[in-house]
């Protein structure tokens, strides 16, 4: 597995932002970039992750942020169109870029996920997906492997590193934040890095050649 990962890194990093490249030229157009909370389970620890990362976000500063939980929408199995589900697509559809976290269930990713995800189409196409994970022993690294499958059906562009916790239950402070604090971030930049890259390329391009899937 070549993935980044926060458990594994031992360069010291700060989380200071870097300052070169288009996506840091004009603050006022970031790209759009939307945090998925993909467990709606009743005990779920995926907000703890997903607030972290979005702290990540805005301290790197080459994306706007908005968080969703999915926690929140009533996504119907059937795939029928309710209320919710158009206003979750209008969120999706302004998004540039998306950073999906997921838990790792039974070898897979929830799903209430895959639910959100069936929903829509052209909202996913042509943009950049990460992920954030976390898990047991495979830091939810076998969900990750599972939903590239599933975006690459969608025609989306995933994110080569992953930020990844293995163990977690152990790896959070009540505070929220990764024992091993430097590490994790140094894995988020990397990954942010390269999302904010292929969120400003897309974007134009989508712009000056509107896709067609």
């Amino acid at each position: 597995m070549t993935n980044t990962t926060a458990h594994t890194s031992t360069d010291a990093a700060t989380t200071t932002p870097a300052t070169t490249g288009p996506a840091h030229a004009d603050p006022t157009d970031r790209p759009r970039l939307v945090v998925l909370v993909g467990s709606t389970r009743r005990e779920r620890f995926c907000p703890v992750p997903a607030d972290w990362f979005a702290a990540e976000v805005r301290a790197h500063g080459a994306l706007s942020v908005e968080v969703l939980d999915l926690a929140g929408f009533d996504l119907p199995q059937s795939l029928d169109t309710t209320p919710d589900v158009t206003a979750l697509g209008e969120r999706l559809a302004d998004a540039d870029a998306f950073v999906v976290v997921t838990p790792e269930y039974n070898h897979s990713f929830p799903s209430a996920l895959k639910t959100a995800i069936d929903h829509y189409h052209s909202e996913w196409q042509a943009k950049p997906v990460a992920f954030v994970s976390y898990g047991g022993m495979g830091g939810g690294l076998r969900a990750v492997e599972q939903l590239r499958l599933v975006f690459a059906e969608l025609h989306a562009v995933t994110m080569r590193n992953t930020v990844s916790f293995h163990n977690y239950p152990t790896v959070f402070g009540e505070d929220g934040t990764p024992s091993e604090a430097a590490s994790a971030s140094a894995a988020a930049k990397q990954m942010l890095d390269q999302l904010a890259w292929w969120a400003v390329a897309l974007r134009r391009a989508r712009a000056e050649h509107p896709y067609s899937a």
